[in-house]
This record gives C-alpha cells, sequence and structure tokens, in this order.
C-alpha cells in the first residue's frame, strides 16, 4: 500500500501523514460457501446487481476526462508541483460553449503567498485550457470557484488532496470505469474500487459492458452508439447474465437489423472472456497505468 500511495500522491508524506491499519474479518458463510464453489467451475456472482457501459464518449465528455487527465498526469506534476492529485471538473455545454470549473488541491509548501497562489491558478487554467481547446474553441474556466482572496480563504492542502480534513467523499460516487460520473447518462450505481476481482460483478460488469459497447461502436461502422446493461443474479455464473441489452442508436436511417447479429456476437465473446478477467486486472495492477481496455479506467 505505501509504494502505491507514494506513486500516486506526489506531496504525501506517508511515513508522518498515514496510518494503515489493516483490518480482515471473515466474510459471512453464504458468500465464502460461492467463493469455495468458483474451484474448478463457472465463477459464481457474489451479488445481484447490474451495470451500464456506452460508447463513444461525447465531446464534453472528452473534455472534462482530457482536462483531468492533463492536470494529474505524472510529467504535468513533475513540472507543477505546486498541483495536488485532488483534481474535480465539471462541465456544462450549452450549444457550442463549454464551460468548466475545476477543483484543484494547491499543495502549500510550493506557493508562498497568495500571489503565487493566484499564479497556480492562472497555470491550471492554462494547462487546462491547452487541451480543452483541442475539442472545442469556446472553452470558459473557472478554477476554485469558492476561493475568497481578500479574505484570505484558498484551497490549500499540506497532502494535495483534501482526505486530510476528512472530505474524502464516498466510493460510489466516483471511481467509476469509464474516468467520469455521468448522471444524464443510464449507468451503474457500482464503484469498482473496493471490489473482489473474481466474482463481484460490481467490478467486472461495469468493465465488460463498457468493453462491449466500444467494441460494437469500432466495429460496427453504421453504429452512431451504444449502450450496454448487465444483469447478474446472485449464484449464477458470472458468464451468464439474467439479462443483457443492448441500445444501439444507427446511423443515417440504416435498419437495427444490419448489425444485430455481430452485436450480439460481440456481447457474447465479451462475456465469455469474463472469467480471465480477474488475472488481466491482477496484472494491471503491477503497472502504472490503470487503462484495462480503450476508454475503460479503474482510477
Amino acid at each position: 500500500m505505501s509504494p502505491r500511495l507514494r506513486a500516486n500522491l506526489h506531496a504525501l508524506d506517508v511515513d508522518r501523514h498515514v496510518r494503515i491499519h489493516t483490518v480482515v474479518r471473515p466474510g459471512s458463510a453464504a458468500l465464502n460457501a460461492l467463493v469455495e464453489g468458483n474451484r474448478g467451475r463457472a465463477v459464481l456472482a457474489n451479488d445481484t446487481s447490474f451495470a451500464v457501459g456506452y460508447a463513444p464518449a461525447s465531446r464534453l465528455e472528452q473534455i472534462v476526462r482530457a482536462v483531468e487527465q492533463t492536470l494529474t498526469d505524472p510529467s504535468t506534476v513533475a513540472a507543477h508541483p505546486m498541483i495536488g492529485e485532488d483534481v474535480k471538473v465539471m462541465g456544462i455545454r450549452r450549444g457550442d460553449h463549454v464551460d468548466l470549473t475545476i477543483a484543484c488541491a494547491i499543495v502549500d509548501r510550493h506557493v508562498r503567498g497568495l500571489a503565487e497562489y493566484v499564479d497556480a491558478t492562472r497555470t491550471i487554467t492554462e494547462l487546462a485550457g491547452r487541451t480543452a481547446r483541442t475539442y472545442s474553441p469556446n472553452v470558459h474556466i473557472a478554477v476554485n470557484a469558492a476561493d475568497d482572496l481578500d479574505a484570505g480563504r484558498v484551497y490549500l492542502a499540506v497532502t494535495g488532496t483534501s482526505a486530510e480534513a476528512g472530505d474524502d467523499g464516498q466510493t460510489g460516487r466516483g471511481n467509476r470505469v469509464g474516468g467520469l460520473i455521468t448522471p444524464c447518462r443510464p449507468m451503474t450505481l457500482e464503484a469498482a474500487a473496493g471490489k473482489n476481482v473474481v466474482s463481484h460483478v460490481g467490478k467486472s460488469y461495469s468493465i465488460v459492458a463498457h468493453q462491449i459497447a466500444n467494441e460494437i461502436v469500432t466495429t460496427c461502422a453504421d453504429v452512431a452508439g451504444a449502450t450496454c446493461v448487465l444483469v447478474s443474479r446472485i449464484g449464477q455464473p458470472v458468464d451468464s447474465p439474467q439479462a443483457v441489452e443492448l441500445q444501439i442508436q444507427m446511423r443515417n436511417g440504416v435498419a437495427l437489423e444490419h448489425v444485430r447479429e455481430p452485436a450480439t456476437a460481440i456481447a457474447s465473446n465479451c462475456l465469455r472472456r469474463i472469467t480471465g478477467l480477474s488475472q488481466l486486472l491482477i496484472e494491471r495492477a503491477s503497472i502504472e497505468s490503470p487503462a484495462v481496455w480503450p476508454g475503460v479506467h479503474l482510477f
């Protein structure tokens, strides 16, 4: 845990700022029995849940994700160490105009006074704007909008994250595998973080639903957009959901029947490979990039 914290939170002094308490307790007997039953046969779902994936990302979604990734990229942080990893980006589109509201923790020891703090927010605005304007020319950016410079109230953090003040939020609010919180789309209520990699569909179905949607859009030229909904049933094999729903938007009036068979085949193939997902996730956890498939990120 400590090496991962050091690698991902550059301003955090793990030895001084963190105390890790490991508590391992037995799970419920019923769920443990499901896990035991996975040995040597089909993996059984340990929850009844659903997950949603979609493709492609809209232009606004691409902007929001790209800006967040720019500000948290290790090369950006190395060049501008005052930028903390606690970055949130809200995007709103009005016609061709995009408004971005960015909350970015500023590491206190890298700014000397309000003037340097203001310079830091200007640097963040410039970095975000440079990225956003590769997608749209009409972008307005507000950084740390709650600041009150006259009162000396600004977004400073020792560790680069507001978690130091107990404002760490809930796992389920963020951490979705698409890298975005998209309440105007159908979406899963599950968070991938914290779920076991073998049989918890909150993790595996969230990833595979995005994979299915991405593959349908990239493989079928007549498809403009796709949404995949997967529903599990506890105790049943994870590669056999009780429901698979594909919502497909076609281009130029092309009939849905043209893609029904290939889209169904894509979904079947992705689900057939789901039992190998746990090993892939374990392997990915050992490298820096969290990407599992294009458009799918675990953190």
